[in-house]
């Protein structure tokens, strides 16, 4: 998606807000004991309420509104009757459609007790986020987004894994700039255009660089023991800089 005008530009800002807040929502409706279809629903209901449709649903018949992966689930975790234990790392990431436009955003959080690995891969994996969203303007390479994650993860002493990246949005969850990824590729020659729309999520790791597929057929996991956190923005290029959409 590119945006040419200000209409739609103000479509995606609308349903870019909608998953910030669910996705917020959730992680502040945490707590030990209750299922990950108990915290979907949470979800599903909020969506619904803003006139949103479940993007996972509506393009892959993700069997979720949302999806939850809990401590070495990376990605993509279907919600079920897992139930939430104390100290858990628990990844919500939250897509939806509204008018027509598609945002997409996420975010690991910890239940209490937290662990002081677990906070600080956290912290480390919102800065290289926040250092990629910053290497966002018309005319850059796409690689300096996985420079930026890289850089950050290694300074920290962190992986990336590197079957996970970031992609385009907008008219549909994935669509060109396809594959973004979380590490710098020198190869990558795309620049980054005026008004295109994509989605910045660096996954960092306390050891793995792959995510493997897990039965179920939709969850992506590691060893377990290794951490890993997501976190995740759409956002928009322009001259000046990023219009972040999922604040």
């Amino acid at each position: 998606m590119t945006i040419d005008s200000q209409e739609q530009l103000e479509r995606l800002i609308r349903v870019g807000g909608v998953v910030a807040a669910v996705c917020r929502l959730m992680g502040s409706r945490l707590e030990p004991g209750m299922t990950t279809r108990e915290l979907d629903e949470i979800g599903r209901a909020a969506l619904e309420l803003e006139g949103c449709r479940s993007a996972p649903q509506l393009m892959y018949d993700f069997p979720g509104a949302t999806c939850i992966s809990i401590n070495h689930a990376v990605a993509h975790g279907i919600p079920d009757d897992t139930r939430i234990q104390p100290g858990d790392m628990v990844n919500i990431d939250v897509s939806a459609e509204r008018e027509g436009v598609f945002a997409d955003t996420g975010a690991s959080f910890i239940v209490p007790p937290v662990r002081p690995e677990q906070e600080h891969l956290c912290q480390t994996t919102r800065k290289a986020l926040n250092r990629a969203v910053q290497a966002v303007r018309t005319g850059q390479k796409l690689n300096a987004i996985g420079r930026a994650i890289e850089q950050t993860a290694s300074h920290h002493g962190y992986t990336v894994i590197r079957n996970l990246g970031s992609h385009g949005v907008g008219h549909s969850l994935h669509e060109e700039p396809g594959f973004i990824p979380g590490f710098y590729d020198p190869r990558d020659k795309r620049v980054m255009q005026e008004g295109m729309v994509f989605t910045i999520e660096p996954f960092l790791s306390t050891g793995a660089e792959h995510a493997d597929d897990h039965d179920d057929g939709w969850t992506l996991i590691t060893e377990p023991g290794i951490l890993t956190a997501q976190y995740e923005h759409t956002l928009v290029v322009t001259k000046r800089g990023p219009i972040v959409v999922t604040l």
